[in-house]
């Protein structure tokens, strides 16, 4: 779901505002090089100037804030996919493709068409240099056009000196580069107005002194970077009103429709308008075992479409239940869509696969993916508690039973021995009789969020590699790639270090260990995320974005291909300036439950300001590249139509964008001081709030002695009592992305409480009973 056609923002539609659209003008060929003159070397650079005076007083104010890279239509820059023959300077880097370095060339000769042989010499560059400012990566910023309210210039903003020598030299063409009739009375003959209509507040950004600006220039084009080397994205509000949305999928059918799960086990259908059908896709709550507890880990947690869903119309759902005898089970099975409506499933249809039996409430797992090799990648659980206590070694390192691993099996076929699904020939335990067959990899402790690598678009590099987040149990957070037969550690190893002592003695020199782990000073659940392969963002191409949930905090990892190691880096959603774009957002909920892409391979997130199943707080945002865009066309998709039964919802956003906030009047009253110290984020990510959150929030609801590990949300591991009394809160505020630690955090004009108050306390209450559980726990 692109942002282009798939579930978009309510933005106003960009428009060309492109400046040069000039009407023929009534003039006769004459001579505008009125005195002698030379132009000086500046005149070859190719910035160019603004023009009216209209709202030049809110420009003042705005303008160096939000002087960044942005083109005409509101857009970041980006890199032409053809070499530009007129307006050169900009081919690497700028705000043209081809067609409009043509039309803008066009209109040169036209202009030139009024201007004889001499003034063809003198006046050419500088009428070249003023029409190619609608390809500089600043061109928002010279038209006065990065505020859709305000008035677009007709002529871009030209630094003095480089003006008065267009004017003195030039000024007859002013008519010929303007139809404006203000600019064309009062500043053809008078330098000192023209100019001054013309200046920019922010002396930088005028032409030709943005092109020798090394601050404007250094790694334009490339993801945007603070001092700390956090990088700067911005975010698109695309859904809200969910309760606890653990994942969002599309189903490879080409309809770029997005299905948005909720824990509680209803599943919504968005349409590529970004509205949602008001019947669910399907609706299961009255099977599947979920409570409002917060940070109850049961409940729907898994979903996969199969490779031919457009065909056959199947598709694998994984959730936990409650059988007759009141025993608490996982299970996976294989639902079809409704041959009548395509946005409705059958669930009549369920054909059960396999169900595992839960000894106890957390640690559930949740994951099911289809590999590049056509087969059902499902994703266990350890089967809770706190060390993995079961057996002599653990769940997870005992092949034998089906928790803690990694399965895979082949849906389209059925077992000799009676199974509803077949075991793929070169599963690495097949041979082993002490093995279930269908384990693919072991020794995982609760792996919350996977993800199949699409490949490079171009090269196919890293196509089916599957990153998994493993959460840890006390002191580490784990990224870890999926290979087959592989030994994951737990519970001899956290991380890269031993947990069971005894155990990680013992433990084979094979196991593979992480590409990258955490510890508690980063976060404390970790939640695993995609790397990114879509059109729209190609700085980001190879990422693989990830997150915490407990602590909101978004991260990323780059592969170094000569090392073949992974550099991890902070993602801080952008500054007030990066992300002032129409319909971007620099703030989300606290709670990151799930990553997702959708069909285009464009990425989302997941989070909610209160981890409740039942709570409507959570929201789905979308990843915005601020420095950088593909470039017009490329990423445009159509869509296949569907038939619509249901009534459509249309979305309404409810985070303020940037631009909205920048524009809201300023307060009359001084805010009151906030109690947190300096340097802690407001609310959530306060020092004290910290301090009461020292556990996730993922708590095993349903049994009194289970003991720590996080994971809240529905995901995947801690572990402490919850209180089933609490009560969900119905609070719909955002926190502000959270910074690194021991930062200064930056917070946007009146912003207030952004977390919901009860939140803080559930937070609070979750790390209390955790600490509790510890104590009386043996790790």
């Amino acid at each position: 779901m692109a942002i282009n056609k798939a579930v978009r923002m309510n933005e106003p539609e960009a428009q060309d505002f492109y400046t040069s659209d000039l009407k023929k003008p009534t003039l006769k060929k004459g001579n505008v090089w009125p005195d002698t003159g030379r132009r000086s070397d500046s005149s070859r650079a190719s910035f160019s100037c603004p023009h009216v005076f209209l709202c030049l007083c809110l420009f003042c104010w705005i303008g160096s804030l939000l002087g960044h890279p942005q083109c005409l239509d509101y857009g970041p820059p980006f890199q032409p996919p053809f070499h530009l023959e007129f307006c050169s300077a900009y081919e690497n880097f700028g705000c043209c493709d081809q067609e409009r370095d043509n039309s803008i060339a066009a209109k040169y000769r036209e202009i030139l068409d009024y201007i004889d042989p001499r003034g063809h010499k003198l006046c050419g560059t500088y009428i070249k240099d003023i029409l190619c400012q609608e390809c500089s990566p600043y061109a928002a910023h010279l038209y006065d056009a990065e505020n859709p309210r305000t008035p677009l210039r007709n002529l871009p903003g030209l630094c003095f000196d480089y003006c008065s020598e267009f004017h003195f030299n030039c000024h007859s063409a002013i008519s010929l580069l303007t139809s404006d009739k203000h600019i064309q009375e009062c500043c053809e003959t008078n330098k000192t107005r023209f100019c001054n209509l013309l200046r920019l507040h922010d002396e930088d950004y005028c032409f030709p002194n943005v092109l020798r600006n090394t601050a404007l220039n250094h790694n334009l084009g490339s993801v945007v970077e603070d001092r700390r080397g956090c990088l700067q994205l911005c975010l698109t509000e695309v859904a809200n009103g969910l309760r606890n949305p653990v994942l969002m999928l599309h189903a490879n059918d080409h309809t770029h429709r997005i299905f948005v799960a909720e824990q509680v086990g209803i599943i919504w259908v968005y349409l590529p308008d970004g509205s949602r059908l008001e019947e669910p896709f399907l609706d299961i709550k009255s099977i599947v075992l979920a409570t409002p507890w917060i940070g109850d880990e049961r409940g729907f947690l898994g979903m996969a479409f199969h490779p031919n869903y457009k065909n056959n119309g199947k598709f694998y759902i994984y959730y936990s239940y409650m059988d007759k005898k009141q025993v608490e089970k996982i299970r996976i099975s294989e639902l079809k869509v409704l041959a009548s409506d395509a946005n409705k499933a059958d669930p009549h249809s369920e054909r059960n696969l396999l169900e595992l039996e839960e000894p106890a409430a957390n640690h559930n797992g949740g994951q099911l993916l289809f590999g590049v090799d056509g087969y059902l990648y499902l994703f266990t659980g350890d089967g809770g508690k706190a060390g993995d206590p079961f057996g002599k070694f653990g769940n997870a390192q005992n092949k034998s039973v089906l928790l803690g691993k990694v399965l895979r099996i082949d849906v389209d076929g059925r077992s000799p021995d009676g199974k509803p699904y077949r075991i793929p020939p070169d599963n690495p335990f097949v041979s082993d009789p002490k093995a279930r067959p269908e384990v693919y990899a072991y020794g995982v402790r609760n792996m919350w969020r996977c993800a199949v690598d699409r490949g490079d678009p171009a090269t196919k590099k890293g196509r089916g590699r599957i990153f998994c987040g493993d959460v840890g149990q006390n002191r580490f957070e784990e990224i870890d790639i999926i290979v087959k037969g592989g030994n994951y550690g737990w519970r001899a190893k956290e991380g890269f270090e031993c947990y069971d002592t005894k155990l990680c003695r013992n433990s084979s020199l094979d196991d593979i260990l992480p590409i990258f782990a955490y510890g508690r000073s980063v976060g404390k659940s970790v939640t695993g995320g995609y790397v990114y392969r879509g059109c729209e963002s190609p700085n980001l191409n190879g990422l693989y974005i990830f997150g915490d949930f407990m602590n909101g905090r978004l991260m990323a990892l780059r592969e170094d291909e000569k090392t073949n190691k992974w550099k991890k880096q902070d993602i801080c959603i952008g500054s007030t300036k990066a992300c002032a774009f129409p319909g971007m957002i620099r703030s989300y909920s606290k709670f990151i439950i799930s990553f997702a892409e959708d069909e285009a391979g464009e990425l989302y997130f997941m989070s909610t300001s209160y981890p409740s199943a039942y709570a409507p707080h959570g929201s789905l945002y979308k990843f915005v590249d601020p420095a950088r865009r593909a470039p017009p066309g490329k990423c445009k998709y159509k869509p296949v139509t569907v038939k619509i039964k249901s009534k459509r919802i249309a979305f309404v956003p409810r985070a303020k964008t940037v631009l909205e906030l920048l524009n809201e009047p300023s307060p009359t009253k001084r805010p009151k001081k906030s109690s947190a110290p300096p340097g802690a984020v407001p609310t959530a990510f306060s020092k004290k709030s910290k301090k009461k959150a020292s556990s996730k929030i993922k708590a095993s609801t349903a049994k009194p002695n289970l003991s720590n590990k996080k994971t809240p949300k529905t995901k995947a591991g801690g572990e402490h009592k919850p209180n089933q009394k609490q009560k969900v809160a119905r609070v719909n505020r955002t926190t502000p992305a959270p910074s690194l630690p021991k930062k200064k955090s930056s917070q946007l004009p009146g912003a207030k409480k952004l977390l919901p108050k009860q939140a803080a306390q559930a937070e609070g209450t979750l790390g209390r009973r955790r600490k509790e559980s510890r104590r009386s726990s043996s790790f």
